[in-house]
């Protein structure tokens, strides 16, 4: 093969090939700035964690894999116009739309921890509820945005879909109704704010009760207290009584006490002991209603009832309270010598019954 036949058969290869080694560097080209960049903000990452400000953190972590994205989405750009295909363009701004929506998205979730995240540590109470609900709605709205502009760049008509949704809207209306009432349940609970995420509720008109874990817009999610998930429709709020007792500002004693009959005179030292008691409790508020007197003749028992409220409203040390005021109304009524009542019955017989014709027992006389 001479020098002319070489040159011939580059010139064809360059002709024919030479797209193959343009998709080739663009590939190459696009590893190599997503590894740089990769590197780039990882060292960035280690600067910005030795600050405080929590929103540069968020917009780092949300840029990392959607600049990923958007490289890439570049890159098949270029290769496609290399390629000569004619939906280049196209790929390209939906591309960049779906990069950049998805960044928003994480944006917003991430704020949204940093946010809570910070609260807590600062000690204030946290609105998870408010927090929730507003991400979502952000969430919401950026993707609405996203999706009309994609379909605009894709060439439909946003116009007559607008128009179509105007003319429409009844009968889809009609037919989603449950979803839209669940939809504006949910809207009511974010406003009303009856509970919030976290609290334990309660319904007297339906077997619901356990603790919120997520307020949706559809279903709220409740753990019951046996750890089973459970999703109630929002629709459902607006239609039942609900308790909040993660609301309460106390919880209270409330507790009847029998003593014996045999212990009746014993019984005003006992009521005015037990009350001093409780009025001395370091975990008893004194603020609240408090009562402890003798309540009725039971049929077994003299009643005297105990009614107080406790300082806390935590389940596990509440019971803690009422455990030690239960023992010490025991060492009361003991120190007392009276004992508590419990259920008795006492039979009366009469005397001895003879039977009819029966011989009385002869008596003996001694000599």
């Amino acid at each position: 093969m001479n020098l002319e036949e070489i040159r011939q058969w580059i010139t064809q290869f360059d002709r024919e090939q030479l797209w193959i080694v343009k998709i080739f560097a663009i590939v190459f080209i696009a590893l190599l700035v997503d590894f740089i960049q990769k590197r780039l903000l990882k060292r960035l990452q280690k600067q910005l964690d030795k600050t405080r400000n929590r929103w540069d953190d968020a917009l780092l972590h949300a840029l990392r894999r959607p600049l990923s994205l958007l490289i890439w989405v570049l890159g098949l750009a270029f290769a496609l116009q290399v390629m000569n295909v004619k939906a280049t363009e196209v790929v390209r701004e939906v591309g960049i739309m779906l990069a950049i929506t998805w960044f928003l998205i994480r944006f917003i979730s991430y704020m949204e921890r940093n946010i809570l995240h910070e609260q807590e540590l600062a000690g204030a109470p946290v609105d998870r509820t408010t927090a929730s609900a507003i991400s979502q709605l952000l969430r919401v709205s950026v993707l609405i945005t996203a999706t009309l502009v994609i379909l605009q760049t894709l060439g439909v008509n946003i116009s007559a879909i607008l128009a179509f949704g105007g003319i429409g809207g009844i009968a889809v209306g009609f037919a989603a109704k449950d979803l839209l009432a669940n939809f504006f349940g949910g809207l009511m609970v974010y406003l009303d704010r009856p509970f919030a995420i976290g609290d334990w509720i309660r319904s007297p008109d339906k077997e619901i009760e356990g603790t919120v874990e997520r307020i949706g817009w559809r279903t709220t999610q409740i753990r019951t207290f046996d750890k089973r998930a459970l999703y109630v429709p929002n629709s459902v709020f607006a239609s039942i009584a609900l308790e909040n007792p993660s609301r309460m500002t106390h919880r209270r004693i409330f507790e009847t006490l029998g003593v014996r009959y045999d212990d009746i005179a014993r019984l005003p030292a006992i009521v005015a002991e037990v009350k001093k008691m409780l009025q001395e409790h370091p975990d008893i508020d004194q603020t609240q209603t408090m009562i402890v007197n003798f309540n009725r003749f039971a049929p077994s028992s003299l009643d005297f009832f105990v009614y107080t409220f406790t300082k806390t409203t935590n389940w596990i040390r509440y019971h803690e309270v009422k455990q030690d005021v239960l023992f010490r109304i025991s060492d009361i009524i003991a120190a007392h010598g009276a004992e508590i009542a419990f259920p008795t019955s006492t039979v009366h017989l009469p005397d001895p019954l003879r039977l009819a014709g029966e011989a009385e027992a002869p008596v003996r006389v001694g000599a």
